[in-house]
């Protein structure tokens, strides 16, 4: 699938694998909400979550979205903090936040925004496939 495919099927919160890996090595893995905004993922969790830790120790990350048998995104790179604790937010992060809060029909004043940590994925190898795409695109809401 092309760039723009995948856009077009990634619209709006997509269900991601989240793979981590813990001090000695061991792969974890864990579902998030994932975001596909300007071709990066943009994933959260709570600040005390193992994934969080894992995270700020080790920020490589591998993300999967799959649709059944009919797609599969599979993502590879470093988690990037938007909003850390106790230090500047990333330029973006303002933007994504908008995004984020009108996505959930959230309030910007929760608390629920402190309480969590967004990521952005870098990633360094990003592949999606479909053995039929035009089926799979046909299948989309139309926008």
């Amino acid at each position: 699938m092309d760039a723009e495919q995948v856009v077009r099927v990634c619209q709006g919160m997509c269900t991601l694998a989240i793979a981590t890996v813990t001090r000695r090595g061991e792969p974890r893995i864990s579902g998030a909400d994932g975001h596909l905004l300007h071709g990066r993922w943009i994933v959260g969790t709570h600040r005390q979550a193992a994934k969080a830790r894992h995270l700020a120790a080790r920020p490589g990350i591998s993300a999967t979205f799959m649709r059944g048998e009919q797609l599969g995104i599979f993502t590879h790179g470093h988690a990037v903090p938007l909003n850390p604790e106790g230090t500047s937010s990333d330029p973006t992060w303002p933007t994504i936040r908008d995004y984020l809060v009108n996505h959930y029909d959230g309030d910007g004043d929760d608390p629920f925004w402190d309480e969590n940590i967004w990521y952005r994925i870098d990633p360094s190898w990003m592949v999606a496939y479909s053995a039929d795409p035009v089926g799979l695109l046909d299948q989309q809401p139309s926008g």
